[in-house]
């Protein structure tokens, strides 16, 4: 059947955001940020909010890192990051305004007397800027260093207890949050001598796109959705996020990580949460948050035989991405020849609770994969074998919900319908809903939400950790029974395994 299309345009300028108040004065410190992320995610999400007046009045940026710079030379280097990586590119009107707020500090993370003196720098950008004394602390460093920053800013006192009153001190970490349950403990562990756990933000870039926030509203502000909204009605879920980029520089990193532990352990499974879970008790954060780590906990136990047959590892080998030679991941610099580290991977849970009892969620992620695409798929169950569903005609493609990750944010919703005509013909349609403006990159909603001080969409220390637990029963499996990962072609759609393992349930993998 060939699919028609209707189009809505949603208008992603109004409506009130979850933090529409006053922003607070406050300075921002970003640990290594002359580095990488800073350059293409922090910085440039900085200047589109202060496009879209969502910084404070007074606000400030201190950049603490190894490399040879000064204020002036960080500030070419910030307007190289924002005239690439932007989506509005600088102008001079307002690129003056904006490198009037950046700053730069030469230090080293493991040296405790240039956190002293990053401390005397920051109080003269405190008075300068009017931000009374609140601080926010970017840990955009890797894992290793999270203990000596900790213990550095908190002997430099640049960190002040939570109250209610007073200045406050917030800190931003990037995941990952460790490689194991053991390595995610013992960071928070670090963490938790140092600040409180109302002070920390531990960010996951994935919660802060649009329609990811948007899942919320969608289930929970729409009446027709939240009484379908369960195994009742629901057939199963898909979840892909697809990359069509290799491994490129992150291959020390991505060896020890693998697929597993680098996506599912953290973007898939909170948004599954945000499928999966009961209305919360309020918008606060906490209440929100408690609604996401119930559902991690019922995620059902895989044992190793289902592990064996539900949890699929492919790597890719040579292919095609986009007419171009792509070479194999064990051909990547830096990645052992012989490397086991699964670039793929596709598997089937279970939530075990009322709503969501033997509803299937299946997830996948991949690296080369035929395009980068992230979308989540609701499957509504199949009409009965009758009226316009029975023989000898061919059954009816269900009704989906489809909701738009990335690279277009919007939804989809496949109903079917009758062709005009004076015969009984029927044919799915797509009512498509795209956003008619452009929406806020993540890292934009999230630093305003730190400036905001708003948790709803961070990870809790126990979620966390309630995350590694059920990812960590699938990496002993591994570990106690070594296999080769199957391979797939790089620009393909992953291992035939993948398609088999969900073919057992007379199902197939949606192609994006």
């Amino acid at each position: 059947m060939s699919t028609e299309k209707t189009l809505v345009t949603l208008d992603a300028s109004h409506g009130a955001g979850r933090a529409g108040h006053a922003l607070p004065p406050c300075a921002l410190v970003i640990l290594g940020g002359a580095g990488d992320l800073s350059r293409r995610k922090l910085l440039p999400a900085l200047y589109n909010l202060m496009l879209d007046s969502g910084l404070p009045e007074q606000f400030a940026v201190q950049a603490f890192s190894l490399e040879e710079l000064n204020d002036e030379s960080y500030r070419e280097l910030a307007r190289e990051g924002v005239q690439q990586f932007s989506r509005r590119p600088p102008d001079e009107e307002n690129w003056a305004k904006f490198a009037r707020m950046l700053h730069y500090f030469r230090g080293n993370l493991g040296r405790g007397q240039d956190y002293a003196a990053m401390a005397q720098r920051l109080s003269q950008l405190e008075a300068q800027f009017g931000t009374g004394g609140n601080r926010l602390f970017y840990f955009g460093i890797p894992p290793q260093f999270i203990e000596a920053a900790a213990s550095g800013l908190g002997q430099a006192a640049l960190v002040r207890p939570a109250r209610p009153d007073g200045p406050f001190t917030r800190v931003v970490v990037e995941k990952p949050i460790g490689h194991d349950l053991a390595s995610a403990r013992a960071i928070n562990d670090q963490l938790a001598r140092y600040f409180d756990e109302s002070q920390l933000f531990r960010i996951d870039h994935y919660l802060g796109k649009e329609s990811v926030e948007n899942l919320l509203v969608l289930r929970f502000a729409n009446s027709f959705f939240e009484p379908l909204w369960s195994t009742r009605f629901i057939d199963h879920v898909q979840i892909t996020v697809a990359e069509e980029e290799g491994v490129g520089t992150r291959a020390p990193y991505y060896e020890k990580a693998g697929a597993l532990c680098d996506m599912v352990q953290s973007h898939l499974l909170q948004v599954l949460c945000l499928i999966a879970m009961e209305p919360p008790r309020s918008t606060e954060a906490d209440a929100v948050r408690d609604a996401k780590l119930d559902v991690v906990r019922t995620l059902r136990p895989l044992s190793p035989e289902e592990v064996s047959r539900w949890v699929v590892r492919g790597q890719y080998g040579e292919g095609l991405v986009r007419g171009e030679k792509a070479k194999a991941y064990r051909e990547e610099a830096g990645v052992d020849p012989e490397s086991t580290t699964e670039t793929f991977v596709a598997l089937k849970c279970f939530v075990e609770n009322w709503r969501w009892a033997g509803v299937p969620f299946y997830l996948r992620t991949g690296k080369r994969m035929a395009k980068r695409a992230s979308e989540i798929g609701i499957y509504f169950n199949a009409v009965p074998r009758i009226l316009f569903n029975s023989s000898p005609r061919p059954p009816l493609e269900p009704n989906v919900l489809l909701i738009r990750i990335q690279p277009e944010e919007g939804l989809s919703l496949r109903i079917i319908s009758k062709v005009p005509g004076q015969q009984l013909r029927l044919n799915p349609v797509m009512v498509d809903f795209q956003y008619a403006s452009a929406s806020p990159e993540a890292y934009e909603t999230l630093l305003r939400d730190v400036i905001a001080g708003d948790q709803t969409l961070f990870m809790r220390r126990d979620t966390v950790e309630a995350s590694w637990r059920f990812v960590e029963q699938i990496v002993e499996t591994w570990r106690d029974n070594p296999t080769d990962p199957a391979s797939y072609a790089a620009g393909s759609w992953g291992p035939i395994e993948a398609a088999l393992m969900i073919a057992a349930d007379g199902r197939a993998w949606r192609t994006l």
